[in-house]
């Protein structure tokens, strides 16, 4: 058991979903989050309110998975990735779970 995260901009929520019902991930859950990078520091202290920051609209995106199923979600997202048009990748990561019930 693989536990699969997946972290994206909300504007890709469709292509996400698209890659794991071909991945053929089956259960997932998600959740709204924030996502923030760090930005160039004159650009930040250009805004009107530079003590602030605003995040992006984001989704992330977890799965509790049979290994087997881990490797076609990467060279699907790997794939994705290849042709945004954005500084934002759909972003995969895997952790093992040592126990689970």
């Amino acid at each position: 058991m693989k536990l699969l995260i997946i972290t994206a901009v909300a504007e890709f929520q469709k292509d996400v979903l698209r890659i794991l019902k071909e991945a053929e991930i089956e259960a997932f859950s998600s959740s709204n989050i924030e996502g923030y990078k760090n930005t160039n520091s004159f650009i930040a202290a250009q805004s009107w309110f530079p003590g602030e920051r605003s995040g992006d609209e984001s989704l992330l995106f977890f799965s509790f998975t049979k290994e087997e199923l881990i490797a076609p979600v990467f060279e699907l997202i790997k794939e994705y990735n290849k042709n945004l048009p954005t500084s934002n990748p759909v972003r995969v990561a895997v952790v093992g779970i040592e126990q689970f019930i």
